[in-house]
């Protein structure tokens, strides 16, 4: 294995990590751990145009105080009454309340699957984008363990599990909520979190296509 292809699993690691971040409640915690700095370093070993992607939802938080930020992250992800962009997976998967359980818990299984325990701590839906973008940290790091180990069926299972996690479920879902942010944002941070959070999906899913 090259290094420039374990460098480029890395960053896949690192840059998901990083934006499930951004999905949690915005705080000085950003600026103070260099957050954006480590997302344009991770995404350039990945694609350019996700490199400026991540630059530009840099600039969007440098250049908006805080309190708006909140504002508008409470506004579209939490309420008062209906969130504006619902974070939940199951909200996207189907029209039918009463089959949201039954998504929330296909979900599960995804997690059952890839031996990820949701936090205690965690206070909201298991199927929140933060959990899932989480998770699919999980599974990118399971591929990078079992190819740095040699491990070839270790390797097809993580591999496997990644593309139905990715072909068959946030891509069913995670245009549809992305959407909805930039049209309900009123900060250009969170549009800019909507096309980020697009692009590197799009990344993901462009991985499980044939060469």
């Amino acid at each position: 294995m090259t290094r420039n292809i374990t460098d480029g699993i890395a960053a896949r690691e690192d840059l998901c990590r990083f934006l499930a971040a951004c999905y949690y409640e915005p705080g000085t915690e950003f600026s103070e751990e260099h957050l954006f700095e480590s997302m344009v370093a991770a995404a350039r070993a990945i694609d350019p145009d996700l490199a400026e992607s991540a630059r530009k939802l840099g600039d969007a938080f440098v250049a908006q105080d805080l309190q708006t930020l909140l504002v508008d992250y409470t506004r579209l992800f939490i309420g008062p009454s209906q969130p504006a962009a619902m974070p939940y997976a199951s909200f996207w998967l189907t029209d039918d309340p009463s089959m949201r359980h039954e998504a929330m818990m296909g979900v599960l299984d995804f997690y059952e699957q890839g031996g990820f325990d949701v936090s205690d701590d965690f206070r909201e839906l298991v199927d929140h984008v933060a959990a899932e973008l989480e998770f699919l940290y999980l599974l990118i790091f399971s591929q990078h363990q079992a190819q740095l180990g040699g491990n070839a069926d270790e390797l097809s299972t993580a591999n496997a599990l990644h593309h139905r996690f990715v072909a068959e479920h946030l891509s069913a879902w995670l245009g549809r909520f992305a959407d909805a942010v930039r049209s309900g944002a009123d900060t250009e941070f969170y549009r800019e979190l909507a096309r980020f959070t697009e692009r590197f999906v799009r990344v993901e899913a462009d991985l499980l296509r044939p060469n």
